[in-house]
């Protein structure tokens, strides 16, 4: 039986290209390299959407980028599901949003209640497995725009894996550090080159394979 995961996440998921402005190919992206590793068995789900938050809303935005609003939805539109992998904390680091690693760490939280406590359709009960991902910390950048929007972002989002990890201990989660793997680009000390995208990919495989049971 197919095995099916979505992955949950902000620009980083959905493949912001910060040299070209736009995204990187399909191929580039993350969950297309985790998708290609694992194999025709699993179904990788790409819910990517720039500048989404764990569960802040952005005034100014165009459209809803608060994550907890919007995940109970995606969860019925996507069930059955087996895994979530969430990978969202960075544009909590605005300080129009939040600001703050804790504020990102409590909307994680409310993330991973939303999927326990789902009223899951067709009888599914026990609900998928959950995978949090810390993003790779915002690094400094000489692009003016993005270096005000995430002030204070390098030292706050320093933080985040350790918050994270000790959170996924605290909810029997799994944990992934992206930034074990990948490294934000200098252009705007927020994104991914395509190198960093596809590396998050295939550090994803081996601790998947393990929460999937494959």
């Amino acid at each position: 039986m197919t095995k099916t995961v979505l992955c949950y996440g902000d620009s980083l998921t959905w493949g912001y290209d910060a040299e070209t402005l736009g995204r990187h190919a399909l191929q580039d992206r993350w969950p297309s390299v985790l998708q290609k590793a694992l194999g025709p068995e699993v179904e990788v789900i790409a819910e990517g959407l720039n500048g989404r938050t764990t569960g802040y809303d952005d005034h100014l935005a165009d459209c809803d980028r608060n994550g907890a609003r919007i995940l109970p939805t995606l969860l019925h539109s996507h069930s059955p599901l087996d895994l979530v992998v969430i990978m969202l904390g960075s544009n909590d680091m605005k300080p129009v949003i939040a600001g703050t690693a804790f504020a990102a760490v409590q909307g994680m939280q409310r993330l991973v209640e939303l999927v326990r406590h789902h009223a899951w359709p067709m009888g599914d009960e026990s609900g998928p497995e959950i995978l949090i991902v810390s993003p790779p910390p915002i690094c400094e950048t000489a692009d003016s725009a993005f270096a005000a929007m995430f002030a204070g972002g390098v030292e706050q989002s320093a933080m985040l894996a350790s918050l994270y990890h000790d959170l996924a201990d605290e909810l029997e989660c799994g944990f992934f550090d992206a930034g074990s793997v990948a490294v934000t680009t200098p252009l705007d000390g927020v994104h991914l080159d395509a190198a960093n995208t596809r590396a998050i990919g295939r550090g994803l495989e081996p601790i998947v394979r393990v929460m999937l049971g494959l």
